[in-house]
C-alpha cells in the first residue's frame, strides 16, 4: 500500500526547532519532504519572489523525510517544492511548527499561514500549526497528540476545497482541550523605535502589539487561548466578500 506524502514548510526557516518537531510528529504517517526557507521568513504573508532565480539546495535528512531549502520566501518554498521536488501531488501539506502566535488576524501577515493557503489553492488539504513562544528553545511536547489527532484525521477525511485550517497552542501550560472557533477581530498597535547608525543615519525597527477589540467573546481563538485551549480557525484561501455583492452593487448603482 503507498503511503500517504505529507508535505512540510514553515516561515521561521529550515533550521527551526518547530519545524523538526513537525516532522517529529508525524514521521510514521507517511513519506515526508520538507521544503523551508534557508532564513527566517515570518510576517512574509503570500510574498514570492519576481525579481531574481531561486536557489533550491537539498539538506541532510532529518527523521526519514527529505529536507530542501529554498532562499525565498515560505510561498515560494511551497510553489518551487511542488514544481521541482515532490514526485507526486501531496496529500496533505502541513506549515509550522510556528514559533509565536497567528491568531486573531495575524493570519493576514503569516508566513506560516501563507504556505498553507498557498497549499490550499493548489487543492491541497493544509494545516497551519502555531505555538505561542517565540523562543527557538520553546517547549512543544504538549501540542504532540493534537497535531497528530489533528493530521491523522485530515489525512483520513481532507477538508472542504478551499478551506485550511489555522492551528494555535497556548504555551507553557497543559493544555485543556481544543476549541473550534472564529479569529478574534483586532487590530496591531504598531510603534516604530528608532535607531542611529553608525554613520549617523536613523533606522527603525518594527514593534507593537495585538489589541483585542472582543476579549470576552468566546466564539474567538483568543477568548480560548487565555484559558489554556488550543484553537482551530477554519480560513478560506477565496478572500471575495460575497455576501456583500449586492450590497456593493447598490453603493455603486448597479
Amino acid at each position: 500500500m503507498t503511503k500517504p506524502l505529507i508535505f512540510i514548510s514553515n516561515d521561521d526557516s529550515v533550521e527551526a526547532p518547530g519545524l523538526r518537531h513537525l516532522i517529529d510528529c508525524v514521521a510514521d504517517m507517511g513519506d515526508i519532504i520538507a521544503v523551508a526557507p534557508a532564513e527566517p521568513h515570518s510576517g512574509q504573508s503570500s510574498a514570492i519572489t519576481v525579481n531574481r532565480p531561486l536557489r533550491l539546495k537539498e539538506c541532510d535528512s532529518y527523521h526519514g523525510a527529505r529536507v530542501f531549502s529554498v532562499d525565498g520566501t515560505p510561498v515560494d518554498c511551497v510553489k518551487l517544492g511542488l514544481h521541482a521536488v515532490a514526485d507526486s501531488r501531496p496529500d496533505i501539506m502541513l506549515s509550522g511548527c510556528n514559533h509565536g502566535s497567528n491568531a486573531g488576524n495575524c493570519i493576514t501577515y503569516s508566513g506560516t499561514m501563507g504556505a498553507a493557503i498557498e497549499a490550499t489553492m493548489a487543492g491541497i488539504p493544509a494545516i497551519g500549526y502555531s505555538l505561542l513562544d517565540h523562543s527557538m528553545k520553546a517547549d512543544f511536547s504538549r501540542t504532540v497528540p493534537y497535531i497528530r489527532d489533528i493530521t491523522e484525521k485530515v489525512l483520513a477525511n481532507g477538508l472542504e476545497r478551499g478551506i485550511c485550517l489555522n492551528v494555535n497552542f497556548p504555551a507553557g501550560v497543559d493544555i485543556e482541550g481544543l476549541k473550534v472557533v472564529r479569529a478574534a477581530r483586532g487590530y496591531w498597535s504598531e510603534e516604530y523605535k528608532e535607531y542611529t547608525d553608525p554613520f549617523g543615519k536613523p533606522f527603525y525597527w518594527l514593534t507593537g502589539r495585538f489589541v483585542n477589540i472582543e476579549p470576552d467573546d468566546s466564539a474567538t481563538d483568543e477568548y480560548w487561548l487565555a484559558r489554556k485551549y488550543a484553537t482551530v480557525v477554519p480560513a478560506r484561501a477565496d478572500q471575495s466578500a460575497i455576501d456583500c455583492i449586492d450590497a456593493v452593487s447598490n453603493l455603486l448603482g448597479l
